[in-house]
C-alpha cells in the first residue's frame, strides 16, 4: 500500500521547550520547536476588508494545544467564542477602522490591530536618492518583541549582472517596522558592486538571545547603521569596468536593533587568483549565494558561498558570544574537479536524510551536514531550483530543478533529496531557463512541475505530475507559486510585464486544469515586480495572519513597500509556516540571487 502524507489540521507535531534562559518574570527570548531553537512569535493578528466584511486572521503557534479555542474581538467586545481547528474568521458586520484582538479561550488577548482600509497596505520607506528603487527584502524579529521587521535592499538603476561591465551605485541595507519606522540604514560602499549575484544577506537570530542579526558581504567603505565606517573609508578598488577585483572582503554580523557591526572577520574564500574561477575578467569570480543552516540540528549556522559555474566552495560559521567561529569549508578544489558546475543560481538547506541536521542543496550537487560531498546528479548548472515533499506517495524529500546545458539528459528533472537517484525528467535540448513546483491540479496527488519549453513567458512547456506522467504542454508562469485562496492547493504569483516601461506589474492567478489557463486573483495595480523578467515580490512569505502567505511589492515610485494579505476565507487551520523547518529557512534565503518561493517540509496540498 502507498503512504499517502496529506495535510491535517494545526500539522505541526512538535516537541516545544524553552530554548534560552529567562530573566526573572521574563520569558525564554526563543523556543525550541522539533529540537531546533527558533524564534518567538506573537500571534501576527491582521485585519483584511473584504466585500462581505473583515477577514480576521492569526497565527496557530507550535505550542497550541490541538484545536485550540479562540475568542476573537471587535472594538473590546466579544463577538465570536469557540473558534476551533483554525485561525481566521469573517466579521460580516466589520468594517475599516475597526479594532481587533483575539485570545486563547480565557486568555490574554493579544495587540488589537485597526482593520485595513484597502486590501493592502503601504509601508512607508525612505529612499536614499531618486536613483533607487526597492528591491529584495527579508524578515526577522529584530527587537525581540515577538513581531517580525524587514529588511530591505536597495538597488540603484545602474545596478548590473556580473557579465556586464560599468560602474554601479551603492547598495544600502534599510530595516523597517512595519508601520515605516526606519530603525537604520547600512551603506556597503563603493567597493561593493551593485546586482543580484553581489549582496546575499541573511536575517536570522544566530546567537539565540532572540533578536535577529543581519549577516552581509562587506568591503573597505562600508559604513554601519551607527555611522562607524568597515575597513578604509577612502579606499577604491574600482577598476576601469566597474569591477572589485583587488581589495580586502569582508563577512560582517551586524546588530539587528542598531545596525551596527558586531564582528566582522576576512571573507571566506578569498577571491585569490581571478582566472581561476573561469574567467579573467570578474564574472565567475563573484558569483555569491548564502544560506542558514541548522547543521547541529540544534542551532542556526551561517553558510557563505562562492562560485557554481566552476570552482564551488562553501564556509560554515557558528555566531555565539558575539563571534564567528568557523565550522568547516567544503571546497571543489580540494573534494574533486566532479563536483565543480554543480551548482544553481539558488540554493536550499534542508534535512534531505532524517538524521535531524541539515545538508546544503546546492543544485545538483548536495553537501552532508558535515561540510561532506552527499551525492551529486552530475547534470550540471541550472536557474530554478524546488526543495520540499514534492511526492507524498514516496518516503522524504524531493528535488526539482531545470538545467542549462542544451546537451544535457534532463533539462527539467524530479529526484530524490536523500540519494540524487532521478525519478523522472524530460529532455528539452534548450537552455530550461523557469521552472516551478507546486500542487495546482487536485487530480493528481502531490505537487507538479513544470518548465518553460522557450522563452521565459513561454504559455508552453511541460507540466508533469509526481509520477512522471506529461499532464500538459500549456503551463502556468514557471515563476513563483503561493498559498492564498484557502483550499489546500497553490497558486501562481507572476506579473504583467511592460516590456516598454522595463517593468511588471504584480499578479497572483489559479490555474485552471480543465481550461488550462490561468485565472486572474489580483492585479496589484500601482506596484512593481523586481529583476526585470523574473518578475520576483520583494518578499513572499507567511508573514502574518494564518497559514496563508503574504507579498510584499514595491509601489511603482519605491515610495512604499505594498503588503497584500489574502481576502479569503478558509476552512482549513495549520501552524504558521514560518515555524516549519524548511521554510522558514526558504524565506531566509529567498532574497540570494535568482529568488525562488519557500517550501514546507511537510505535504501540504490537494488530498
Amino acid at each position: 500500500m502507498k503512504r499517502f502524507k496529506t495535510a491535517v489540521a494545526l500539522v505541526a507535531a512538535v516537541v516545544l521547550l524553552p530554548a534560552a534562559p529567562a530573566l526573572a518574570g521574563h520569558r525564554p527570548a526563543t523556543i525550541t520547536v522539533d529540537g531546533r531553537q527558533t524564534e518567538r512569535l506573537d500571534r501576527g493578528l491582521v485585519a483584511v476588508p473584504t466585500p462581505d466584511g473583515v477577514l480576521v486572521s492569526w497565527r496557530l503557534l507550535a505550542d497550541d494545544r490541538r484545536h485550540a479555542a479562540f475568542d476573537v474581538f471587535r472594538n473590546g467586545r466579544k463577538i465570536f467564542s469557540e473558534m476551533r481547528g483554525r485561525s481566521n474568521f469573517l466579521d460580516v458586520r466589520g468594517k475599516p477602522g475597526d479594532r481587533y484582538s483575539v485570545a486563547l479561550r480565557g486568555g490574554v488577548r493579544s495587540r488589537p490591530v485597526t482593520a485595513w482600509d484597502t486590501d493592502h497596505l503601504d509601508i512607508p520607506l525612505q529612499k536614499p536618492g531618486d536613483t533607487y528603487r526597492a528591491n529584495d527584502a527579508s524578515i526577522g524579529d529584530l527587537d525581540g518583541d515577538g513581531q517580525y521587521e524587514i529588511v530591505l535592499k536597495w538597488d540603484p538603476d545602474n545596478s548590473k549582472d556580473n557579465s556586464q561591465s560599468g560602474v554601479t551605485g551603492e547598495v544600502f541595507l534599510d530595516a523597517y517596522e512595519l508601520d515605516g519606522t526606519r530603525l537604520w540604514r547600512i551603506g556597503l560602499g563603493r567597493n561593493i558592486r551593485a546586482g543580484a549575484h553581489y549582496t546575499q544577506f541573511l536575517v536570522y537570530d544566530f546567537d539565540g538571545d532572540g533578536r535577529a542579526e543581519v549577516v552581509s558581504k562587506t568591503a573597505d567603505g562600508t559604513t554601519d547603521g551607527t555611522g562607524t565606517v568597515i575597513g578604509d573609508a577612502t579606499a577604491d578598488h574600482r577598476n576601469t569596468a566597474g569591477y572589485v577585483l583587488t581589495g580586502p572582503e569582508f563577512l560582517t554580523v551586524f546588530n539587528g536593533r542598531t545596525g551596527a557591526a558586531t564582528t566582522t572577520i576576512p571573507y571566506e574564500p578569498a577571491r585569490g587568483d581571478v582566472c581561476a574561477w573561469g574567467d579573467c575578467y570578474g564574472n565567475r569570480v563573484d558569483r555569491f549565494l548564502a544560506s542558514v543552516a541548522y547543521l547541529d540540528g540544534k542551532h542556526p549556522s551561517i553558510v557563505m558561498a562562492r562560485g557554481y559555474y566552476t570552482r564551488t566552495v562553501l564556509v560554515a560559521y557558528d555566531f555565539a558570544g558575539g563571534a564567528l567561529t568557523h565550522r568547516w569549508t567544503f571546497d571543489s578544489n580540494v573534494a574533486g574537479k566532479q563536483y565543480e558546475g554543480q551548482g544553481y543560481h539558488n540554493l536550499s538547506p534542508a534535512d534531505v536524510d532524517g538524521d535531524g541536521r541539515d545538508e546544503i542543496v546546492y543544485g545538483a550537487l548536495t553537501i552532508d551536514d558535515d561540510g561532506s560531498v552527499l551525492h551529486s546528479t552530475g547534470l550540471g548548472h541550472g536557474d530554478a531550483l524546488h526543495v520540499g515533499d514534492l511526492d507524498p506517495n514516496r518516503p522524504g524529500l524531493e528535488v526539482f530543478g531545470v538545467h542549462e546545458s542544451k546537451s544535457a539528459a534532463y533539462g527539467m528533472e524530479t529526484h530524490d533529496a536523500a540519494t540524487g537517484t532521478v525519478l523522472h525528467g524530460q529532455f528539452t535540448g534548450i537552455d530550461t531557463g523557469r521552472g516551478a513546483s507546486g500542487d495546482i491540479d487536485p487530480a493528481y496527488p502531490g505537487e507538479e512541475t513544470w518548465a518553460v519549453g522557450g522563452a521565459w513567458n513561454s504559455p508552453t512547456g511541460w507540466l508533469y505530475s509526481t509520477d512522471g506522467t506529461l499532464i500538459s504542454t500549456d503551463i502556468p508562469a514557471a515563476n513563483f507559486v503561493l498559498y492564498w485562496d484557502g483550499d489546500l492547493g497553490r497558486e501562481i504569483l507572476d506579473h504583467d510585464w511592460d516590456a516598454d516601461a522595463g517593468v511588471g506589474t504584480g499578479t497572483i492567478g489559479k490555474w485552471d486544469p480543465a481550461t488550462r489557463t490561468t485565472t486572474r486573483l489580483l492585479t496589484a495595480t500601482g506596484t512593481s515586480s523586481n529583476n526585470y523578467t523574473k518578475g520576483t515580490p520583494s518578499l513572499q512569505a507567511d508573514l502574518l495572519g494564518d497559514w496563508r502567505e503574504e507579498v510584499l511589492w514595491r509601489t511603482d515610485d519605491s515610495t512604499a513597500l505594498r503588503l497584500y494579505s489574502t481576502p479569503f476565507p478558509s476552512r482549513y487551520g495549520f501552524t504558521t509556516l514560518v515555524q516549519d523547518k524548511l521554510y522558514r529557512l526558504g524565506v531566509a534565503w529567498q532574497n540570494v540571487a535568482y529568488n525562488q518561493p519557500p517550501h514546507v517540509s511537510y505535504y501540504l496540498g490537494n488530498r
